[in-house]
């Protein structure tokens, strides 16, 4: 739970922390990483997508970063106060302990949210502790120099496109491009510190500590009071809770969107080249989280996300890849050009670091079964959709029967060439299904002859030319023999019975060649290439849809047992990263949603079995 406070910047010290070793805060527009040694590493302003501000995650020297911790040997420790999105990072040395309470006030009119105040609030609760800080943001992912003009206790810190406040009640000067300070805390004492963004209306405004304490105890009320509203009750309350509490991190208040991840270029192998930028809204992990947080109860979430496709998703805006992309900026945007940015080195050296996502121009058809399937169970847990909507789901689903056979890239976004995946096909076939669903539960107007006809010809094509006799077990593309935890999916969706002989076949396959102590990898690389460089470790989303597959099964004791051990697998504070290695450390970007949805669902789903 975290090493020493002063291993950065020292002969033979750490120049970067584990991924692993970051907790998170937000204010439903952007996150920041807060390493357990006390540096934010990782933030991003005014909103997730938008350049960086501190990036040491990315390059120790060019990054950027915001340190703050006691400046004699500390020992630390990271955890959230109880029900909450606020963090605390505590110091324990020979003379005391410290505590650094890091939180983003959430809420408070338009003109507070333009702040996008960041709050870091020292207190010294046993002894006395030395501290020291040092703010140095390095703009535009490094990129754009900027000036520090200090007046009286604030700090202006002005680039070219934006401008960053920082007000302190301990004193602070200027050392080149950056801003740092010493001071001394007793016990009972406390310092503030408060990042803001300035400009239009917004100007620098001190955060004395009477208004610390009050922003404190107004953000845990906020993130208590949306906590409420859960409906889960079962065995793994916290856990379970930590996701929820990390899925709403992940949105966008102003347009509903949900981030797949609020990093990018965190690499899924040290030294690989598989990094890339997953700070975008892609349709398949955003109905999915649809999904999660229904089954919890947060209908406010599903209805924003509801409202973000209706505004911004909608049949004929794409291109030849569909009428859907695949993934669309947080505002709705279509481009989302890639780049490297080779002045950075990487995570450790892992290179390259990307922004944008050239897989926005991919085809792949899985998406519409994801989404059709998330307003399929909006519609029926949530509230009705509307008659424009679901004109929409028709056009969709229309083209979905005419181009469901084509070969695409598929659900792991391969770079190898397009194949026909039976993960495709199988979610082509969930997104006729829930449509016919929705049609006859409330008397809608569909092609329903047709759309019955394309179901059953996909469902035929699955069951023959997705089974491989040789293997005994569905397979990753037609007429192959090469598996695919994808496929894990077929009895989740209901397109197979869990207990048909088939598909008890093919989770025993499954477990005896992707399965590594209840870890799953997606597919071997080797024997079906992927158009990329190297290995890569399990993948944490596959993992949990093993336990529930093996739920439905009637594997209980298997499913719980594999359950329990990937809950080991989660950080200090019960984050994920995407993947996981084979020394059991997390890999690519963090935390990742698609992975704290699928706990979520798991815990749900094995819950019920043991009653």
């Amino acid at each position: 739970m975290g090493g020493t406070a002063q291993d950065r910047g020292v002969p033979g010290g750490r120049r970067y922390v584990p991924i692993a070793e970051h907790g998170l805060i937000g204010d439903l527009r952007s996150v920041a990483l807060v390493g357990t040694d006390g540096t934010i590493d990782w933030y991003c302003c005014p909103a997730f997508d938008a350049p960086s501000v501190f990036a040491s995650i990315l390059d120790a020297e060019r990054g950027g970063c915001f340190e703050l911790a006691a400046t004699v040997p500390a020992r630390t420790k990271q955890f959230y106060f109880p029900d909450t999105n606020v963090l605390i990072t505590r110091f324990f040395t020979e003379d005391g302990v410290g505590e650094v309470q890091d939180f983003m006030p959430v809420g408070g009119g338009r003109a507070e949210a333009e702040r996008h105040r960041l709050i870091r609030r020292v207190v010294c609760v046993r002894g006395s502790i030395p501290f020291r800080t040092r703010v140095a943001p390095r703009f535009d992912y490094g990129s754009l120099p900027h000036t520090v003009r200090m007046t009286g206790d604030t700090a202006e810190f002005a680039s070219e496109r934006l401008t960053l406040a920082l007000t302190a009640t301990v004193p602070l000067e200027a050392d080149g491009p950056d801003v740092c300070g010493d001071f001394k805390l007793s016990e009972g004492d406390s310092a503030v510190f408060a990042l803001d963004k300035v400009g239009g209306d917004v100007t620098p405004r001190r955060c004395a500590r009477t208004e610390a304490e009050e922003q404190f105890a107004a953000t845990v009320a906020y993130w208590r009071r949306w906590l409420a509203a859960s409906r889960y009750k079962g065995r793994w309350r916290e856990m379970v809770h930590r996701s929820a509490l990390t899925l709403k991190l992940l949105t966008y208040a102003p347009t509903g969107a949900i981030v797949a991840a609020p990093t990018t270029s965190l690499p899924e192998e040290l030294g690989g080249e598989r990094n890339w930028d997953y700070r975008y809204v892609w349709v398949r992990d955003a109905a999915f989280c649809v999904y999660a947080l229904l089954r919890l109860g947060f209908t406010g979430e599903a209805e924003a996300f509801m409202d973000f496709v209706t505004r911004h998703i909608s049949p004929g805006d794409g291109k030849t890849s569909g009428p859907l992309q695949i993934m669309y900026g947080i505002d709705g945007r279509t481009e989302l050009p890639e780049r490297t940015l080779g002045h950075l080195e990487g995570h450790h050296g892992s290179a390259p670091v990307r922004v944008g996502n050239a897989a926005a121009d991919q085809l792949q058809l899985d998406i519409y079964g994801a989404l059709i399937d998330s307003i399929y169970l909006y519609d029926k847990w949530a509230k009705p959709i509307s008659s424009g909507h679901w004109d929409d789901v028709c056009a969709l689903v229309d083209w979905v029967c005419a181009h469901w056979d084509q070969s695409d890239e598929g659900i792991w976004e391969t770079r190898g060439g397009r194949r026909n995946f039976l993960y495709s096909r199988l979610m082509c076939w969930v997104a006729i299904e829930r449509a016919i669903r929705m049609a006859n539960r409330r008397g809608l107007p569909a092609d329903l002859p047709r759309w019955r006809e394309c179901r059953d010809t996909i469902y035929r094509r699955i069951m023959s030319r997705g089974w491989c006799e040789e293997r005994g077990a569905f397979v990753q593309h037609e007429d192959g023999d090469v598996l695919d935890a994808a496929v894990l999916m077929m009895p989740l969706t209901k397109f197979i019975a869990p207990t048909d002989p088939k598909w008890l076949s093919t989770l025993d396959v499954l477990t005896e060649e992707l399965v590594s102590d209840s870890l799953v990898y997606r597919y071997d690389p080797r024997s079906s290439p992927d158009g990329l460089r190297g290995d890569e470790g399990t993948f944490s989303i596959c993992s949990f849809w093993y336990v529930e597959a093996m739920v439905h099964a009637g594997r209980i004791d298997e499913a719980r047992l594999a359950f329990e051990k990937m809950l080991t697998y989660a950080n200090h504070l019960g984050l994920y990263a995407e993947e996981i290695s084979h020394t059991g450390e997390q890999q690519g970007n963090f935390p990742q949603a698609f992975t704290h949805l699928a706990l979520i669902s798991a815990a749900f789903n094995l819950d019920r079995a043991l009653g």
